[in-house]
């Protein structure tokens, strides 16, 4: 027999004493089916995309800057989910990669 409960606990969303997790851990659980997905494909193949759609953003006329952002995006997400394991060296490489494709974005989004 369906749960037909009525009142502020018939939907968990809507549950007062719900625990929410934090952003990261979200983050983290909504990822995993893309990260496995990842996993399994060849490395040499995401480096050829994210190359790929970096090169299109650099000579696309007028809406590259949107592939780029697409790379500063999946950089961003990148770096999110492995900051905590990083080392400072690192943290900064990453801020200093992401950084520059985020400025490569607003050069292309507003030219002279």
């Amino acid at each position: 027999m369906p749960d037909r409960r009525v009142g502020p606990r018939a939907c968990p969303a809507l549950d007062s004493t719900a625990v929410s997790l934090p952003l990261r851990s979200r983050v983290e659980h909504a990822s995993v089916p893309f990260v496995t997905w990842l996993n399994r494909m060849p490395r040499w193949l995401a480096f050829l995309v994210v190359l790929g759609t970096m090169t299109a953003g650099v000579f696309v006329p007028r809406v590259g800057f949107v592939f780029t952002l697409l790379v500063a995006v999946f950089l961003c997400w990148l770096a999110f989910l492995t900051w905590p394991r990083l080392t400072p060296p690192e943290k900064l490489m990453r801020t200093a990669v992401l950084s520059l494709v985020v400025a490569v974005a607003i050069i292309q989004a507003f030219p002279r």
